[in-house]
């Protein structure tokens, strides 16, 4: 009963966003303790408190993009335009053109990057983080971006890893050559 509703949820959110979700219910299907427990990693992905949310979804779509460049970095990039993070910014850090973002998108894409890649900038992104969105709002980012890596990693892990694609920004169609 319990794994036909977790089933059911991870249609909704395959529905919702477009998004192959095969991954997950392979997980569920193994194990449901297994899937709980990788499902805790969405509450802490989805943390968001005093950061400015074209930041956030910004620093999670670099997270995603660090580890991988198809399909989970399109659902971020979908989840984004959903939130109405403006797609002109979206799409400017997707095709690396980072200066052409707002700026809250653009430092949430390169604090996502310092992060995730362990660039030695890491440091002032994160005290810059600090200044602009306080103490919550730099763990909301740490959080975000953590978190969101794990999620194509299970996926390769699984064998479920899809090679680079194009990303789809509203009507714009960016080809993507690598992972950030």
């Amino acid at each position: 009963m319990l794994k036909s509703m977790l089933h059911g949820q991870i249609a909704k959110l395959e529905a919702a966003f477009g998004y192959d979700g095969t991954y997950m219910h392979e997980v569920l299907d193994v194990s449901l303790g297994a899937f709980v427990k990788f499902m805790l990693f969405q509450t802490m992905s989805s943390h968001r408190e005093g950061v400015h949310k074209n930041a956030w979804y910004a620093a999670k779509l670099a997270a995603a993009m660090s580890e991988d460049c198809g399909p989970c970095s399109q659902l971020v990039v979908n989840m984004a335009l959903k939130a109405r993070v403006p797609a002109a910014s979206i799409a400017a850090v997707v095709r690396g053109d980072i200066e052409q973002a707002d700026d809250d998108t653009a430092f949430g894409f390169r604090y996502g990057i310092a992060v995730a890649t362990n660039h030695p900038d890491a440091a002032s992104y994160a005290e810059e983080a600090e200044k602009r969105y306080g103490k919550r709002g730099e763990v909301s980012l740490a959080f975000t971006v953590a978190a969101s890596r794990v999620y194509p990693a299970v996926k390769r892990g699984l064998g479920h890893g899809a090679a680079c694609s194009k990303i789809v920004v509203a009507n714009d169609t960016i080809a993507v050559k690598h992972a950030a």
